[in-house]
């Protein structure tokens, strides 16, 4: 039985909306889209339970994490309906996440994303390596993308960590970025690998 360091049992609630975040998050930037709206919505229905819209935009952002670890620029429009309702620490982190985040948000941030949030992308690739897990890895990757042009470190950082969990919708992104930023250094023959990348990623795309 599930219990916190207390000793209470944690509410159904929240280890159903957990796993159903988790296997959302997993499945988005795996890219199979209809399981993630599928367990988007189981997650949102257990939130409702507790009718707090300060816990639903905590939930929303989780989503709009895992769109910014994919390079996804479209509207966090679930967080943005319940955002007048967000605490301050998920206030900081939308900022942190669409690219406008302020000098006092950096401490109201998740722990993992302190130490990049507060360096320019050029001077965060160590900070980023430091970041054991995967998730806020790429989170942290794409967060930056969004404030401005990335190192080729930071781009390959993200493309390994994808890579590495077998997210394809993430990979197919980073790809695509690290070939147009070899493209631009002139660097062909990273262009042309990352070409062959591409080829057995789609290849396998039903």
């Amino acid at each position: 039985m599930l219990a916190c360091a207390g000793g209470q049992k944690v509410p159904d609630w929240a280890v159903n909306e957990q796993g159903a975040v988790e296997r959302a998050t997993d499945a988005y930037l795996s890219g199979n889209s209809r399981v993630a709206d599928v367990e988007w919505r189981r997650a949102r229905e257990e939130v409702r339970r507790t009718a707090r819209p300060d816990l639903l935009a905590r939930l929303e952002l989780a989503r709009c994490a895992a769109q910014v670890a994919a390079l996804d620029a479209s509207p966090c429009s679930g967080y943005e309906a319940v955002a007048q309702d967000a605490a301050a620490p998920e206030q900081a982190y939308a900022r942190y996440l669409r690219g406008a985040q302020q000098m006092a948000d950096i401490a109201l941030l998740p722990k993992a994303q302190q130490a990049v949030a507060a360096q320019q992308p050029a001077s965060a690739v160590a900070a980023l390596a430091a970041i054991d897990d995967p998730l806020s890895r790429l989170v942290a990757a794409g967060a930056m993308a969004v404030r401005g042009p990335l190192p080729m470190a930071v781009v390959q950082q993200a493309v390994d960590t994808a890579s590495a969990q077998g997210w394809r919708r993430a990979l197919l992104a980073w790809l695509i970025n690290q070939q147009r930023l070899a493209q631009e250094q002139g660097d062909t023959v990273l262009a042309a690998q990352v070409q062959r990348r591409l080829d057995v990623l789609q290849a396998t795309q039903k």
